[in-house]
């Protein structure tokens, strides 16, 4: 972990843990020079170390992707000793001043010094949050890349699962068949009722369709992968659009950055920005099944989606991580976008749990279990209790109010009535993910 004082803030994040291959994604200051890179060091950290971790959190963060397949970077994954004064800076640039004040408590409640706490709180009480977007790193030369692997044509297979989406997968469709390159197959596992088998004649394109009885996303994609043809596998959702060089533009990045996996983003309306945070290319620390292109050898690897999740959440995070943990160059693809229009009907919202933490009666389980599952599977009961204790309280907040900030304090007047309703909810959560851990990943390899 980077900064210790992490674990407080984001413990289940991916890159806190070592990943088989180390592609130099925390640059050291001296790497960063070779490359040409200005390097500031910050005077503010009293610790020479902190100041190298400064640097390479924010390279980083500002979206600096080394060509190489592999680079040794900073070793962040080895615990060193880091003056707490050092670490409340680190807070403090990097997130807001809540998490400051968040910190400092959990710090005092579990038996640090607390005159060493508070003076280390106090001399970085000025420090003023920075925005890494501002800072980015160009790649310029990706607009006049001419890709050698697009150049060779490779086929792609497109998968989409449907369920009860005919309307909006008719546009999906349309889409597909306006892209600007042209080799690929579509994939289609259709769990609706009642099953349209005329909706799929008379398109312009390879289209393999059937109808699986059983509502169930994983079995959907996994059987779909058994079933490409393409080495380059794009995952994709059945109620988004995509302009016309979407295909392109993920081989295009795969080839660019010598990835394994581009991962598109998302908006949520027509003709709006990429958020700042996602528009730039960086190191992707999530991994989302409606857009994301996958060579096919990382299925290979590493095996399909875990059916762990069916009907539930996090699946395709767990997989973005087997991923991360096992080598392979995940890449967040701003050109690669899609609108996600989200349909309230149908996928996913019908046949299980739209919201990790957010579930759908009062004495369902918070957070779904297969959440804690995965935390607990990787990271440990210890970081999982940490993300429990950031999360509960923020998901009392109904899913369409969770960006209003100034409905931050809702949480905190309703805790103390609802607090057994949601200590019995966290509970049987985690009895049921204690089943999920004891029966194992449900992971089937790519015959």
């Amino acid at each position: 972990m980077i900064f210790q004082f992490l674990k407080y803030i984001a413990p289940t994040r991916y890159y806190n843990l070592r990943p088989k291959i180390d592609h130099g994604y925390f640059p050291s200051p001296e790497q960063l020079q070779q490359e040409g890179c200005t390097v500031t060091l910050d005077a503010g950290y009293i610790s020479e170390h902190g100041q190298k971790l400064d640097v390479a959190w924010n390279a980083f963060h500002a979206g600096y992707i080394s060509h190489q397949s592999a680079c040794k970077g900073i070793d962040v994954w080895t615990s060193v000793a880091i003056p707490v004064q050092d670490e409340y800076r680190f807070i403090r640039k990097n997130f807001s001043s809540f998490w400051s004040w968040y910190v400092l408590f959990f710090r005092l409640i579990t038996f640090h010094s607390p005159l060493e706490e508070i003076r280390g709180f106090w001399k970085a009480r000025k420090v003023a949050r920075i925005d890494h977007s501002r800072n980015q790193f160009k790649h310029a030369g990706y607009e006049k890349f001419e890709s050698p692997l697009i150049k060779r044509n490779p086929l792609v297979s497109i998968i989409i699962p449907t369920l009860n989406r005919y309307s909006y997968l008719k546009d999906v469709l349309r889409d597909i068949g306006n892209q600007t390159y042209t080799n690929f197959e579509v994939i289609v596992v259709d769990q609706s009722e009642p099953y349209q088998e005329s909706f799929f004649q008379g398109w312009n394109f390879p289209l393999q369709h059937w109808f699986q009885e059983e509502k169930a996303l994983w079995k959907a994609r996994n059987s779909a992968i058994q079933a490409a043809k393409g080495n380059y596998i794009l995952l994709y959702d059945d109620d988004s659009l995509v302009e016309n060089d979407w295909v392109e533009q993920h081989l295009k990045t795969l080839d660019f950055f010598k990835a394994d996996l581009s991962s598109g983003v998302s908006i949520s309306v027509l003709g709006a920005k990429v958020p700042e945070h996602y528009a730039y290319f960086r190191w992707s620390d999530q991994l989302d099944t409606g857009n994301v292109l996958v060579k096919r050898e990382v299925f290979e690897a590493i095996g399909l989606f875990d059916r762990q999740f069916e009907k539930q959440r996090m699946g395709d995070g767990e997989y973005g991580l087997r991923a991360y943990l096992a080598g392979f160059r995940n890449i967040s693809n701003p050109f690669a976008k899609r609108v996600h229009l989200k349909v309230q009907s149908g996928g996913l919202r019908q046949m299980g749990s739209w919201d990790a933490w957010r579930p759908r009666n009062l004495f369902a389980p918070r957070p779904i279990p297969s959440v804690l599952y995965f935390y607990r599977r990787y990271f440990g009961r210890k970081d999982a209790l940490r993300t429990m204790l950031i999360s509960l309280l923020p998901s009392l907040i109904p899913y369409k109010f969770k960006s209003k900030p100034y409905l931050v304090w809702i949480p905190l007047l309703m805790f103390p009535i609802v607090v057994p309703i949601v200590l019995l909810q966290a509970l049987v959560s985690w009895k049921l993910a204690d089943q999920k851990l004891k029966m194992g990943p449900l992971i089937d390899n790519l015959e």
